[in-house]
Formats: structure tokens, C-alpha cells, sequence
């Protein structure tokens, strides 16, 4: 009897925020176009680019300066995270059409498994043709498509050819198509993993593929056994539902100052900033999370990061800052000065489930009054209608510092 392989898509929307503006603006669709943070505020950088600007050498990264004397008639325009989340949001709504269930993956990414619904709308590639236009005449945007059998070869698909495009990668050809390239074409093999890859003479994918198993296993862990494994089609995750509320593994956020950190008081400032507005995200997904992870970038621009988890999972900022502050007293010298700091919050699950209070243990019934009271008069009068004292320091944050930084980079 024959196997029956599952029909995995992977829909990758092309340039999105620099896509965004365009189909904002029309006029801007025939100039070269960047999405950048504002230079006064130290976040000067492009965030994205239009393939227009892209075929002038600009990339994700660069500094303003740097892209302009790349491509001199740069379009430059600030970043509009609310709309960008209801166009992501608009299009999510026409995949839902074709499967329910629909994987995010960042916020212009999404895995679909149309095994059991295609049959209802044509075949794969039909399928694929048919969202790329509807994308096109209803958003304004532009998306690549990977087809295969597994969530891993689908998502290399969608990157193989861009943009507006759509890639197949079959089981009967995926060892043709996918172990020539290198190392670095799918997720999961990042900077520093590929050189140590490469002293055992690993080089491609199909090198990784084939090396033996518990050897990966031995040098790398349970990473490199997955990884072994999705290069030979198995063990490959599954799509989750679009109404799955554990599909985010981790929420966080992350900001530039405006000046270096340099004492524990400003510290406390840019961390009570990040974790109101992680602990109000958190809250409206009604999920609690019990891991934190804290990464603080020096001014000469190296990362320290640590992580710690806690027994009782939350979704209270001042639990969230409390737990935050201790990681950091424990991995800052005080010495030097910190230039970023971004906190994250994983392991998550719904709040609903977490009831299980020992004879000491009293809920806290005052802090979860507190934020509802405050997430009510967000709700009606915006985020930034009600903030901690803390935060009220102009010389140190700007307003949409959390918002510039929360992004997910364009390729």
C-alpha cells in the first residue's frame, strides 16, 4: 500500500513591511522603497526593502546613511506596525478559506496543511496559483509558495524562488532538489552551528543527511537528531490550527535607547517599558509563561544573554520586571554600558490551566483585578493612555521604541 504524504504549504509574503507601504501608497510602487527606524532615535537602520531597492545592493541592516549612498533616490518611510498586523491578519483570513489549519511563523509566514481539503479546490499547485492571486488583487502584496510534504521542505521551497513565486519540492525529487544545497538554506542551521558542522566535513545538506545519525546525536544533541531527521522526510512537525492559542512559543519585545544604560535605575526604567507591554500581550492571548530569557547588547555591540525559569507561570508585568531585574543583576557588571535590551517570555500555556495552588499559595486576587482595570482603559483609550510612573523618562525611551525593535527581519 502506498504511503500517503501530507500537502504542506508555506506562504511567504514578499518584502512585507516595504509590500505594506507600497500597496499603502501607490505612488511609491515604482521607486526604490525602505522601512527604517529613525536615525535621531538610534534605530537608524532599514528594517526592510522593496525589490527595487534590493537590486541597488541595500539590505536589511544597513544604516541609513549606508543605504542611501547605495541607491541616492531611497524612498525612507517610518514603520506602521498596526496596519502591517491587519494586512497580516486580512491574509491569514484567506487561508483560513482553504484549511483550518494555519500555522503563523512570524508575522508574514504561514504553514497550511491542505492534505484533507485540497481534493475541494484543485490540486497543490493549483491551490498555491490561486492564493498568490487572490493575495495580489485583494491585499495589494505579494507572496512566494513552497509545496512539499513536510513543513521543513516547504518552507525551503517558498525561499528558492522569490518573489511571486511557486516551488515544488515532491517526494519522488526532494533528495535532487534539496542535498545540493548548502547548509544554510533551511531553518535550524544558523552561523554557529554550520562551522562545527564543517569540521566533521559537513557541508551540504544531503553531507548532513547522510552522516551517521548517532554520531549527530552524540556531537550535537537532540538538535542534531531532528535535524538528521527532517533531511530524510521524517519526523517532521505538524501544522497547528489557526485558532491554536499555544502556536506562539515565546512573546517578547526588545528596544534601543536613546542614551546608553548606564546605572541599575535606568536599567529598571527600560525593563518595567518591555515588561508592561509583554505581560499586556500575554494576557490578551490569555496565556501565562513561566521561562524568561535577557539579552543586553553593549555599547561595542556584543550580546549577554541569560535565562531562568520559574515555578508559578504569569502574566503580571511586576512578575514579569521582579524576575527580569534578578537575571539581570546576576549577568551585569554595572561596568559597562548597555545600548539594547530585549526579554522574552516562552513556555507557554493557557492561563485557564494554571490552578494548582498549594495550602500556602493564595492567587493574587489584587494584581489580576489591577490589570484588568488597566487593560480595560488601554482597550478604550489606546496602549499608551496609562503607563507605569517608572517609564516616564523621554530622555532615555521614545514612545515607539518597542514597536521599532519587535520585528521580524526581511530576507
Amino acid at each position: 500500500m502506498q504511503t500517503k504524504h501530507k500537502i504542506i504549504l508555506h506562504c511567504d509574503v514578499n518584502n512585507f513591511f516595504a509590500s505594506c507601504e507600497c500597496a499603502l501608497n501607490p505612488s511609491l510602487k515604482d521607486l526604490p522603497v525602505a522601512v527604517t527606524g529613525e536615525k535621531s532615535k538610534r534605530n537608524g537602520i532599514v528594517l526592510a526593502k522593496n525589490n527595487l531597492a534590493k537590486s541597488f545592493g541595500v539590505k536589511t541592516g544597513d544604516i541609513i546613511y549606508q543605504a542611501k549612498q547605495k541607491c541616492p533616490d531611497l524612498v525612507c518611510v517610518r514603520p506602521h506596525h498596526d496596519i502591517y498586523e491587519k494586512y497580516s491578519k486580512r491574509i491569514r483570513k484567506i487561508y483560513e478559506e482553504y484549511t483550518d489549519k494555519v500555522e503563523p511563523f512570524g508575522i508574514d509566514e504561514c504553514w497550511l496543511d491542505i492534505t484533507d481539503t485540497a481534493k475541494f479546490f484543485g490540486t497543490p499547485l493549483e491551490i498555491a496559483n490561486i492564493l498568490r492571486k487572490r493575495i495580489k488583487e485583494e491585499i495589494g502584496v505579494t507572496i512566494s509558495v513552497g509545496i512539499s510534504f513536510t513543513k521543513t521542505f516547504a518552507k525551503l521551497g517558498s525561499d528558492m524562488k522569490k518573489p511571486d513565486a511557486v516551488t515544488e519540492i515532491p517526494f519522488s525529487k526532494y533528495k535532487n532538489m534539496v542535498y545540493p544545497l548548502p547548509l544554510g538554506s533551511i531553518i535550524g542551521i544558523g552561523r554557529k552551528l554550520e562551522p562545527k558542522l564543517n569540521k566533521l566535513n559537513i557541508f551540504t545538506l544531503g553531507d548532513l543527511a547522510n552522516c551517521d545519525k548517532n554520531l549527530l546525536k552524540t556531537k550535537f544533541g537532540v538538535i542534531g537528531e531532528q535535524l538528521h531527521d527532517k533531511l530524510n522526510g521524517i519526523n517532521d512537525d505538524e501544522v497547528a490550527f489557526a485558532n491554536d492559542s499555544a502556536q506562539a512559543k515565546s512573546i517578547g519585545n526588545g528596544t534601543t535607547t536613546l542614551v546608553d544604560v548606564k546605572n541599575m535605575q535606568e536599567m529598571k526604567t527600560v525593563v518595567m517599558f518591555l515588561c508592561d507591554e509583554i505581560a499586556t500581550r500575554l494576557r490578551k492571548k490569555c496565556v501565562v509563561g513561566s521561562t524568561f530569557q535577557i539579552s543586553l547588547r553593549k555599547n561595542d555591540l556584543t550580546w549577554i544573554t541569560k535565562s531562568h525559569t520559574i515555578e508559578n507561570s504569569t502574566n503580571n508585568s511586576f512578575d514579569i520586571f521582579n524576575t527580569a531585574i534578578n537575571l539581570i543583576e546576576k549577568m551585569w557588571d554595572k561596568k559597562t554600558q548597555i545600548r539594547s535590551v530585549r526579554i522574552s517570555v516562552s513556555n507557554l500555556c493557557n492561563e485557564n490551566s494554571i490552578n494548582q495552588l498549594t495550602l500556602f499559595e493564595q492567587k493574587n486576587t489584587q494584581k489580576e483585578k489591577l490589570d484588568k482595570a488597566i487593560d480595560k482603559i488601554r482597550d478604550k483609550y489606546g496602549y499608551m493612555s496609562i503607563k507605569p510612573l517608572i517609564t516616564q523618562n523621554k530622555e532615555l525611551l521614545n514612545s515607539d521604541a518597542l514597536r521599532l525593535d519587535d520585528t521580524d527581519i526581511d530576507e
